[in-house]
């Protein structure tokens, strides 16, 4: 199939990529010509681990291309994926559509035949509505269709979640566009992964539902972590012993410094600023954006606290900056808060993150960055595991001794053992232990 996906960011780069390794021909589109003559010299604009080889495989067969010519590469193409942008808008929180609603009018101008207009963008409900009311209005000499199919892809492991999913979710009432997307997913319909077929309006709120979900897990365990620190009781235990029960599962429920990244802070809002549009109001979703955004701050004073009754004028390093591993996406990260935390009381920051030091060093331009985890604990007071990076989790106790100012071990994510770090000589902070 002739696969058109319009956007060559996050989503758009690594579904095009995707669709193409299943054998399909597909064309990625974008405004940014740097981006588009980057990609087309083999240079990633994200870090997603096996991205730069599927994407260099499938060039170099032949089924993937980057154009920034939206009319040429939609002109005939099968299926049309947006998947632009849609951040929070300033002012409201409400997902900002104007990108949608941009590429909707280029394609209007571009198709020649029947097309299906497929929005894997993560909307608010009734956007699709929106873009086939546009489609309609300028071609209405033209069979489209318009679908909603969200993506549930985590960033670090966006590869191996496209590949094996756990659901497809296809949003159209339309018979022919059915076809055309059973066609699009055929090698993974083949491999039996479930295609759940609803209502475009029901698609578009599974995303923010689901969304909402996960980030009510991941703040419920982090209360809970506050508890247990108030009680003697150990989080980790809790989260095993209520993650056996199969109605509950294990997964986000890892006691930390609260969700960032570039989903579950916009898709809450938007979830909530379209609830309260439609005057349904959802009371559990409004208190997980509260207590996620002071959760980042506490975390900040949980460091600052550690440090001691005289913080200012002393030195802690944070290691990992991005909102989780194997990303280099620094948008809404834990650390941001707590970095900001810390120079309000005084405290200089030394910084390493394997793979975010660029985003952050745009973002917090007055902490020191590093060569390594080492040279970033080099004459500090505290060293703070803040992401959870494989390369922070063995890290050489006795190289650290040596060269910190005090041995203070801060693990905002629960990676080490308590014992373990104690018999070492080191002072350890935990959350929810």
């Amino acid at each position: 199939m002739r696969i058109t996906m319009i956007g060559s960011g996050y989503v758009g780069l690594v579904s095009g990529a995707c669709f193409s390794d299943f054998g399909h021909d597909v064309v990625c589109v974008d405004k940014d010509s740097a981006k588009i003559d980057a990609l087309r010299a083999g240079r990633m604009p994200i870090f997603e681990p096996g991205l730069d080889q599927l994407v260099a495989a499938n060039v170099a067969a032949g089924r993937l291309t980057f154009t920034t010519d939206l009319a040429g590469a939609a002109a005939d193409a099968d299926a049309i994926f947006i998947a632009v942008g849609t951040p929070s808008r300033r002012g409201d929180g409400h997902a900002d559509l104007s990108y949608v609603f941009a590429a909707t009018e280029e394609i209007a101008a571009a198709i020649t035949g029947p097309t299906v207009v497929v929005t894997k963008s993560t909307v608010p409900v009734g956007t699709g509505d929106r873009v086939e009311a546009i489609l309609r209005e300028k071609r209405p000499d033209i069979d489209i269709a318009v679908v909603s199919n969200p993506e549930f892809l985590r960033e670090g492991a966006a590869i191996g979640d496209f590949k094996r999913p756990d659901r497809i979710v296809i949003g159209t009432d339309d018979e022919r566009a059915m076809q055309v997307m059973r066609n699009v997913y055929r090698p993974l319909y083949l491999n039996e992964s479930p295609i759940l077929f609803v209502g475009r309006r029901t698609s578009e709120l599974i995303k923010y539902a689901a969304n909402a979900f996960l980030a009510t897990k991941i703040t419920f365990i982090n209360e809970i972590a506050d508890l247990c620190e108030a009680v003697g009781a150990d989080v980790q235990d809790v989260s095993r012993g209520i993650g056996l029960d199969n109605r509950i599962g294990k997964k986000f429920l890892h006691a930390g410094p609260g969700y960032g990244g570039s989903c579950f802070p916009k898709d809450t809002l938007a979830l909530l600023k379209t609830a309260e549009d439609y005057q349904s109001p959802i009371h559990i979703v409004e208190a997980v954006v509260k207590v996620n955004d002071s959760r980042k701050r506490a975390m900040g004073r949980k460091v600052i606290e550690a440090l001691g009754d005289e913080p200012r004028g002393k030195t802690v390093a944070l290691l990992g900056l991005t909102f989780k591993p194997n990303t280099d996406d620094m948008r809404d990260a834990p650390s941001l808060a707590i970095a900001t935390a810390l120079a309000d009381a005084g405290v200089a920051v030394r910084a390493y993150d394997p793979e975010g030091m660029d985003a952050a060093r745009a973002l917090m331009p007055d902490i020191t960055y590093c060569a390594d985890a080492y040279d970033a604990a080099d004459n500090v007071d505290a060293v703070v595991i803040v992401t959870e990076w494989d390369a922070f989790r063995a890290l050489d106790f006795d190289r650290l001794k040596a060269s910190m100012a005090a041995c203070r071990i801060i693990d905002l994510r629960n990676i080490y053992r308590r014992d373990d770090v104690e018999r070492r000589g080191f002072a350890y902070t935990a959350v929810g232990r």
